[in-house]
């Protein structure tokens, strides 16, 4: 007999129904803290006015890895090259043959200049023409020193003053200035620090206010056109004078 199949239909599945997603809120830009303004003081230490700082110096984000190389090789430009050997060329005598070549029972020689024997050459040593500068971009540079100056305003290292003048060379009014302001700002390793204090940053060239600082051992000065990343960071301090003129100046040595 023929058997028939039975057939049993399967009752359809339900689709499971998408999963609402919540959609990503878009991140809020963090809008950047506004650079605010520093009073700007006296000699005697009083306040005068207040300048705003310009993005463009003292808004840049501190970039540790371009300071360190733009630092370490403005140090390796500095670094003077002394050591120096003599190879066999160099050194006095050895222009005899010690023994003869052959029958004496002792190892060949032709010189006594040989590195092998007491004053002769060296080998390998140190010379003086090796040369260890290195080339620093000019955009790299003033990006390290951007990352600088801002990380002093940062920091509250950065102070301002009007004007130094001194009408003739007087190391004990350049203290007093030094005194007061580090009274007026608050800086105290300004007066108590006894190595790297600060930086005096001038407009221009003078020599009885040079003159002046210069027995001070915790303070050095250089003018506002040649600041550079490891002078304003070999100091805690950096002292700006005619601020606004130069802001000027640096902004346009960044533009050139």
């Amino acid at each position: 007999m023929a058997t028939t199949k039975t057939t049993t239909k399967k009752a359809p599945t339900k689709k499971a129904a998408p999963r609402a997603t919540k959609a990503a809120a878009p991140k809020a830009e963090t809008p950047k803290a506004a650079l605010g303004e520093l009073a700007v003081y006296s000699m005697a230490g009083k306040e005068v006015g207040k300048v705003s700082l310009p993005p463009e110096l003292f808004a840049a984000p501190w970039k540790a890895d371009l300071v360190h190389q733009v630092v370490t090789a403005m140090q390796a430009n500095l670094r003077q090259n002394r050591a120096h050997t003599k190879d066999r060329s160099e050194v006095s005598g050895g222009g005899k043959k010690p023994w003869k070549q052959k029958g004496t029972g002792q190892a060949r020689h032709g010189s006594t200049r040989s590195p092998i024997w007491r004053h002769g050459g060296i080998t390998f040593g140190p010379r003086s023409e090796r040369d260890y500068s290195e080339k620093i971009n000019k955009r790299m540079r003033h990006a390290a020193l951007v990352s600088a100056l801002s990380r002093k305003a940062k920091d509250g290292e950065l102070i301002l003053v009007d004007q130094l003048s001194f009408a003739a060379p007087k190391t004990k009014e350049a203290q007093g200035a030094l005194l007061a302001l580090a009274k007026a700002a608050g800086a105290n390793k300004l007066s108590s620090k006894r190595k790297n204090a600060a930086l005096i940053a001038f407009s221009a060239y003078q020599g009885a206010a040079v003159k002046s600082f210069r027995n001070l051992p915790n303070v050095a000065t250089e003018e506002t056109r040649n600041l550079n990343p490891l002078a304003v960071l070999s100091n805690t301090y950096l002292v700006i004078e005619k601020p606004e003129e130069a802001f000027k100046a640096l902004i346009a040595r960044g533009n050139k």
